[in-house]
């Protein structure tokens, strides 16, 4: 008896691209981390920051939680993000 294997996995329809930072991670970036109010959000994110800290030694870290996952963050709080802040990272938990 032959035993066949089918893989399920198609084939792209197109290319992969290469992520570009949009942001200068060079000197001294403010990277804000921002939780979206599911359990654990804020805590994975705190341990991000201590990962990101080895690779960024110039960088300071700023924290939000919009603590509600089923809502949009708030108009006020994406300015606040906006104006302290060189890029941003969302996160949820679980």
């Amino acid at each position: 008896m032959t035993v066949e294997y089918h893989d399920p996995r198609a084939e792209p329809l197109t290319p992969p691209q290469p992520y570009e930072p949009r942001a200068d991670l060079s000197s001294s970036p403010v990277i804000g981390l921002l939780a979206n109010g599911f359990p654990d959000s804020d805590v994975f994110l705190e341990a991000m920051e201590a990962a990101l800290a080895d690779c960024l030694p110039g960088a300071e870290f700023r924290h939000y939680n919009k603590r509600n996952a089923s809502t949009p963050a708030s108009p006020a709080l994406v300015e606040q993000i906006r104006a302290e802040c060189s890029v941003v990272l969302a996160a949820y938990g679980h």
